[in-house]
Order: structure tokens, then C-alpha cells, then sequence
């Protein structure tokens, strides 16, 4: 069965815009993604988020150790979704994922658009991290749907990091446009 085409947006949490992660570049996107979610919710699209989601343990974890800069502990300020997409955030539609990449979306994504998608677009951040691991695995779940990936509505750790990933996702066959 063939569901709806999706929308997805990757981690627009405080914690990676205006937080202890945010840059400019993350900073830069959010009035034009807000417009494209607007957009693609009045074609039908269906709207899904994910929330890079941790423990007060955080340090403790191997993500931890490696990037040792506390973000997005549940419950708080940083875990939540920005002020201007919050809206948009339905719960339902809010996927809360405990690393980079979450083997659940694929789940997630089947369930909300009622069968296999017919597409998923995805945006968010950071582009070098949560946005390419995600998208990867929705390739391997769905290697029949076309994936794209917006490129100009992602931002990543820098720019050169942000360009790196949009370059390597084009051989996973996902499409950035």
C-alpha cells in the first residue's frame, strides 16, 4: 500500500539553534523551513519531527564522551522544539530519538503515512550528523521511495561539514535538491 508523501524535520530544537549547539547557519533556516512546512502541509504532505532526545546521564553515554557538551535532556528548555515551529509539533507527529540516527524512524514514518510513503523530503539539522544518519536509514527502510533532501532547509555543524554530507548522500541515492 502506498501512503502520503512525507515531510520530515530533523532535530529544530533550541539546544541546536539558539542553544549550547546553535550556530548561524542553523539560525538562517528557520523562517524559510517554516514557510516549506506551511507549503507542504497545504499539499497534503504529512508533517513529521524528530527531537535529538537524552538523559540526565548524558555524559555517561559513548555520544557523551565524544561530544561531552550536554544538549537536549529531556524535559528541558533546549529539548524542545523552536518557538516558531513548535506549532507544527503535534506530538503524534514527534518522533524522540536517543541518538544521531534512530532505527525506529522507518516505523515511525510507515505508521504516520499510512503505508510505504510515496516520497519523504527531509530538512532540520545538523546536516552532518542527525540529518544524513536519518536519512540513510530511511533509504535502507524504504529503498524504493524516493528520498530528497533539501538542502538549503538543512544546516550542519559548519558549512564545510554541511556541504560534505549533502556530497555524500547523493551516492545512497538520495536526492539533494
Amino acid at each position: 500500500m502506498c501512503g502520503k508523501k512525507v515531510f520530515i524535520v530533523i532535530d529544530m530544537q533550541n539546544d541546536f539553534i539558539t542553544g549550547p549547539l546553535g550556530n548561524k547557519e542553523c539560525q538562517s533556516i528557520v523562517e524559510t523551513l517554516k514557510a516549506e512546512i506551511e507549503k507542504k502541509e497545504a499539499e497534503g504532505y504529512e508533517i513529521l519531527f524528530t527531537k535529538d532526545t537524552h538523559g540526565k546521564d548524558y555524559l555517561e553515554t559513548q555520544e557523551g564522551k565524544n561530544l561531552p557538551i550536554p544538549h537536549c535532556i529531556e524535559g528541558s528548555k533546549g529539548w524542545e522544539i523552536i518557538p516558531e515551529l513548535a506549532e507544527y509539533a503535534r506530538g503524534e507527529n514527534v518522533l524522540c530519538k536517543g541518538s544521531f540516527g534512530d532505527v525506529n524512524i522507518g516505523n515511525f514514518v510507515e505508521r504516520a503515512a499510512g503505508g510505504v510513503p510515496e516520497e519523504i523530503i527531509i530538512t532540520g539539522v545538523c546536516t552532518d550528523i542527525c540529518v544524513i544518519s536519518n536519512s540513510i536509514i530511511l533509504k535502507a527502510f524504504f529503498p524504493e521511495t524516493p528520498i530528497k533532501v533539501i538542502g538549503n532547509l538543512c544546516a550542519g555543524v559548519s558549512p564545510e561539514s554541511h556541504r560534505r554530507a549533502l556530497e555524500a548522500m547523493g551516492p545512497c541515492q538520495i536526492n539533494v535538491i
